[in-house]
């Protein structure tokens, strides 16, 4: 049982760092638009949306979580047909995967999904280990169909509400509009980490809740007080330090972005997250607010969107889980010869 208890304390480790790094690299998907049109310095910034992601805390939701924890692999096939050694093996290796995905495309700037991150690498380490038979068809289903389905929607969405703002301020004078809207970016700013942190904290802690099951150490998939305290500090962490080089992709790259933008598309994806978020639907809050901030571009005039920028953080998002679920893969089997 010490290998096992080990292997436990390794996965929880390892998963508050990935939580961390993504708080650390999803942070621009919050900042950008505030950073851009200069309603706050970086570091302003940074401490609202980690304070923001926080409060994600309060919700005390844990729909995603349970989605994550049961509805992607059967953790419990793989136990019983293997161990609880190689069930936290496959665990293990999902982490690592994720991981390396994530820095990978920090590094490259592009502004990818670190929940589908978690999703491929899950889907790596399960079918090396066991092969595809323990993959939840249903349930994989639903999620790969939101890579489409969540980036839609937070683009009809500003667009309806990018809409709506033209023309409640069609009469008021530009100089006094943009004021109002780099006052109410701060409200929409926050509103956006604060459904971050509801949606991405809760993938993590559908993880360490399923390396505890896998061990032995809990029955269910109620999710532990201090799963959810221990999540949300490390993704709050994480964005404080945020990530610049997405933050001139997702402000400068896609279209331009002015105080008036960042509101519509901060707010429209802040009410889609959080309308998944109480459905148990794992989303990539990247892809919604890139698809807002396409949306809110598309209304103003369409050629201001840089479709060349966009094909290459689309092709990055299919790609995801293809590539983190390689990372684990290999990491399985690496783990496996190290132990």
């Amino acid at each position: 049982m010490e290998h096992i208890f080990l292997l436990v304390v390794i996965i929880v480790v390892i998963a508050l760092i990935f939580d961390f790094l993504n708080g650390f690299h999803d942070a621009a998907n919050a900042i950008a638009t505030v950073v851009i049109t200069k309603t706050l310095t970086p570091l302003q910034a940074v401490l609202l949306a980690g304070f923001a992601n926080f409060f994600g805390y309060f919700t005390l939701g844990t729909a995603v979580a349970k989605t994550i924890g049961k509805d992607v692999v059967n953790i419990g096939m793989i136990i019983k047909e293997y161990d609880a050694a190689t069930s936290l093996m496959v665990i293990l290796a999902a982490l690592i995967g994720a991981a390396l995905w994530d820095v990978l495309t920090w590094l490259w700037g592009l502004p990818t999904s670190s929940s589908h991150a978690l999703i491929g690498g899950l889907l790596g380490g399960a079918i090396a280990a066991a092969g595809t038979q323990v993959v939840v068809g249903a349930g994989v289903i639903k999620i790969v169909s939101f890579i489409i389905i969540a980036p839609l929607l937070g683009m009809v969405a500003a667009v309806l509400f990018t809409i709506l703002v033209m023309n409640l301020f069609r009469k008021a004078h530009p100089v006094k509009a943009a004021g109002i809207f780099k006052r109410l970016q701060l409200i929409s700013a926050a509103a956006y980490s604060v459904s971050h942190g509801t949606n991405d904290a809760q993938k993590t802690m559908g993880i360490i809740t399923m390396a505890l099951i896998a061990a032995g150490m809990k029955q269910n998939y109620e999710i532990d007080h201090w799963i959810i305290l221990s999540c949300y500090v490390a993704i709050s962490i994480g964005t404080m330090f945020g990530g610049w080089r997405i933050v001139r992709t997702m402000g400068t790259r896609i279209t331009k972005i002015k105080a008036m933008e960042g509101f519509c598309a901060e707010t429209s994806s802040a009410l889609v997250l959080f309308g998944t978020a109480q459905f148990g639907i794992p989303v990539s809050t990247t892809h919604v607010i890139a698809g807002s901030i396409m949306g809110v571009g598309t209304v103003e005039h369409a050629s201001t969107v840089r479709w060349m920028t966009a094909r290459k953080i689309i092709w990055a998002w299919i790609l995801t889980i293809p590539a983190s679920g390689a990372c684990a893969a290999l990491s399985y089997y690496a783990i496996r010869l190290l132990l």
